[in-house]
């Protein structure tokens, strides 16, 4: 391990919107970097043209920024190994390719499409387990090692299509120490000679993330088990540039896995259970389809940034609940699985729920302002700061807080039939009748601790106990046997809204009530 300043990477391919996955790749590189004092950068890997979608490298950024994910060098924040777009580098790559092929360690190859199509089938027929351009196909083809010198020199100048292969020696050990999987051994009569550089003069993204990382300074590489098997590639490359010494430890992330467990997690696993795999939300250009987004969906960023940091790691106590600075100082590769992470959706949900409970009550009215005036209902600050106190502890989103508390907008047009036929008898009638005349005439201040004192008075007037009517009272009030506090209910509807509420449940439930 050498011991420069430490400085890892995000780079991401501007394909689409950010997977889940993606994000948290991104997450721990960053707790990493803050925890040693180093610099997080952020590299767009749009090599790959053909795949580039409009739009995705500012949804990038924006996730980022929303997550709270800082970043100290890249396509916005510019720095001193800029550009950081892999589009913008492309001559670069071109000199070490070429260096490769002078040393022996690459070579051109001008197989036509048909020729390669041709060899596939040649090694499908004869049963070949792994059909590769490899230390034995490549004798066969129309490549700088099996043309002349003066053939090579010929097509080059005439302008024949090639690209640039790495010769992968067949006979030889690979080996690097990964932070999470510890010693991986792949042999490389496994590795095919990778394209290093495209007939469009563009880089594959083997030569160009090893240059860039290189360049860049990069001293951890900290990405998904999806690229476990390039590592070993990857590495050789780092020995042929003669890179070696300086080469970045690996660490290779746990999958995310579907919620059964069963299979890597996926956009169709989301959009089946109803439940998002992207921070934000993403609009298909093509065909108009949205993909759900955490943050439209109600979820807060930290909450977010919490979920994803323990899904595959923990830090070896009983805490949960983490804050960014807390994440930073708990991390350590130590203790990141090697076995993928079930995503598990009602975990997101439950870690909303605490940091909606830790937010501030101001944030929260201020987030709802627009929600109940998307519904065409006007409420007054007060009744917001009643509201949330009342629903803030029992909902997992601001959102629902307006949906849970549209009962005290408008009186209740049905009620709850089990209750009814449970609660509602002969002694309830008796009781809320009496506690709708005690309110009907009652001069005070209308807060929960006096609206309790005269149901407590009333109750002891009737002889009838309390707890034997609570529910029947709150069916009459709201139309539903359980919910929050009902005295700060009735407090936040106000006398005669109460009284008219009673009134109504009298009148129309009476025909109901079944006597013994």
């Amino acid at each position: 391990m050498n011991n420069k300043p430490v400085r890892v990477r995000f780079a991401p391919s501007p394909t689409g919107p950010l997977h889940a996955g993606g994000v948290r790749t991104a997450l721990y590189n960053y707790l990493f970097a803050r925890q040693q004092g180093g610099q997080m950068l952020l590299r767009i890997e749009d090599t790959d043209q053909n795949r580039y979608v409009p739009g995705a490298e500012a949804y990038i950024l924006e996730a980022l920024e929303w997550l709270g994910i800082e970043i100290d060098e890249g396509p916005q924040q510019g720095g001193p190994h800029a550009p950081y777009r892999q589009s913008e580098r492309k001559e670069m790559y071109r000199e070490y390719a070429e260096r490769l092929v002078q040393e022996g360690k690459a070579y051109y190859a001008f197989d036509t499409p048909e020729q390669l199509d041709d060899m596939r089938k040649r090694l499908e027929a004869a049963k070949v387990a792994a059909v590769q351009y490899n230390a034995i196909t490549r004798t066969e083809m129309t490549n700088s090692l099996t043309l002349s010198a003066e053939e090579t020199k010929a097509r080059l100048e005439s302008g024949d299509p090639y690209v640039i292969r790495m010769k992968i020696s067949p006979k030889e050990d690979i080996r690097f120490n990964d932070l999470i999987r510890g010693w991986v051994v792949v042999h490389s009569s496994q590795i095919d000679d990778k394209v290093l550089l495209k007939s469009d003069g563009m880089p594959t993204y083997h030569l160009a993330n090893i240059v860039d990382d290189h360049l860049m300074g990069i001293t951890h590489v900290i990405r998904g088990e999806e690229w476990l098997p390039s590592a070993p590639l990857h590495v050789l490359l780092y020995r042929y540039l003669g890179w070696e010494s300086t080469m970045p430890q690996f660490a290779h992330l746990p999958l995310l896995l579907k919620p059964d467990g069963n299979g890597k997690l996926s956009k169709r696993d989301a959009d089946l259970g109803g439940f998002p795999i992207f921070p934000l939300e993403w609009t298909d250009t093509n065909t108009g389809d949205k993909a759900r987004g955490f943050r439209e969906e109600g979820y807060l960023p930290g909450a977010t940034a919490n979920f994803l940091a323990l899904l595959g790691w923990n830090a070896g106590t009983e805490q949960e609940i983490f804050s960014m600075d807390e994440l930073i100082a708990s991390f350590s590769f130590e203790r990141v699985h090697k076995a993928g992470a079930r995503f598990d959706i009602q975990k997101a949900n439950w870690f909303n729920q605490q940091y909606l409970k830790q937010l501030d009550d101001a944030a929260i009215i201020e987030q709802l302002k627009p929600l109940y005036s998307a519904k065409g209902i006007n409420v007054n600050d007060d009744q917001l700061v009643q509201i949330v106190h009342l629903l803030k502890d029992r909902v997992h989103f601001v959102k629902e807080i307006v949906s849970e508390s549209l009962f005290l907008f408008a009186a209740p047009e049905e009620f709850d039939q089990d209750v009814v036929i449970k609660k509602w008898n002969e002694e309830a009638v008796n009781a809320i009748g009496g506690f709708k005349e005690a309110l009907a005439g009652f001069e005070g201040n209308f807060v929960a601790h006096d609206i309790k004192e005269v149901l407590s008075a009333t109750m002891e007037s009737l002889g009838i106990k309390m707890g034997k009517i609570m529910q029947a009272l709150r069916l009459a009030v709201t139309g539903a046997g359980a919910g929050p506090d009902l005295m700060i209910i009735m407090e936040i509807l106000g006398k005669d809204e109460v009284v008219r509420r009673l009134e109504t449940a009298l009148s129309r439930l009476s025909a109901q009530i079944r006597l013994a």
